[in-house]
């Protein structure tokens, strides 16, 4: 599903037991100077990143001091993050001229402790010959695993102009363990330049005619189900702040598209991108 640019005016875009990805929540909160906003999620922890600004966190009495170091873009200064407990009450105040805060929750029940990330975990893998080179800014990763219970946290940048994402292509809409796991997803693109656009691609079943949605600066994509990739115009260089959310674990297990599964023998690192979603 395809959520066009809109002004969310701080309120959720992907709210509580969304009828597409229900194990997902997401705002997108823009504040200016010495503005403030509090929320509270019941059932979901979440996970504060700046995508532009600076903002201080206060989660239940527990400070977070100037959160975020980003100029005005994504591309502009690297990723920080507050994990943030289920149900805890937030209020977070502007501190920069101005700021864009991505929100990002999955459902759980457990209420664990807060702790904030300042470095972040890269993989880089893919290549230009192969069309698939990127890198991926791991938020809420493999080293915070003890420490959460269902969310995965990350942001995916392209590395040079056009090509491909998500690929080969694969899918994580059933709990059938070991080979998959239900993982629900929401994207939310940038380009540079943000005239830029690109292509997300969900095709239900294999060999059979899928879907395809017209993706620009500002676009939120919810992956039900499916194998879902994903691609920019040649020019262009693309973002994505990514949301997992596990019905039953933390870690992800994808299912490869049996048609192109070969491919991950082809494509530089990609192995080592798959063990990082845990």
């Amino acid at each position: 599903m395809h959520i066009a640019p809109f002004d969310n005016q701080n309120k959720p875009i992907v709210d509580i037991d969304d009828p597409a990805v229900p194990l997902n929540y997401f705002n997108i909160v823009k504040l200016k100077k010495s503005e403030a906003f509090e929320y509270q999620v019941p059932g979901y922890e979440t996970c504060i990143v700046p995508a532009t600004g600076s903002v201080d966190v206060d989660v239940e009495g527990v400070a977070f001091p100037k959160l975020g170091n980003r100029g005005e873009d994504v591309w502009d200064g690297e990723p920080e993050g507050v994990y943030v407990p289920v149900g805890a009450k937030v209020q977070m105040a502007c501190v920069s001229d101005e700021t864009e805060v991505f929100i990002a929750g999955a459902k759980y029940d457990k209420v664990l402790d807060p702790f904030d990330v300042r470095d972040h975990d890269l993989v880089q893998y893919g290549s230009d010959d192969t069309k698939t080179h990127r890198k991926i800014k791991h938020i809420l990763g493999q080293k915070q695993h003890d420490k959460v219970g269902r969310l995965l946290v990350s942001e995916l940048f392209t590395v040079g102009q056009g090509g491909w994402s998500g690929f080969p292509s694969h899918k994580h809409d059933t709990n059938r363990l070991p080979d998959e796991t239900r993982h629900d997803e929401t994207y939310n693109f940038r380009f540079k330049p943000n005239w830029g656009s690109g292509l997300q691609m969900l095709q239900r079943e294999d060999n059979e005619t899928g879907d395809a949605y017209h993706i620009v600066d500002g676009s939120t994509i919810c992956i039900d189900k499916g194998y879902h990739p994903c691609c920019v115009l040649p020019g262009y260089e693309m973002y994505y702040f990514t949301i997992l959310g596990g019905l039953s674990q933390r870690s992800l297990v994808q299912y490869f598209q049996p048609t192109h599964a070969y491919q991950i023998e082809t494509i530089p690192g990609i192995k080592d991108m798959i063990a990082k979603f845990k």
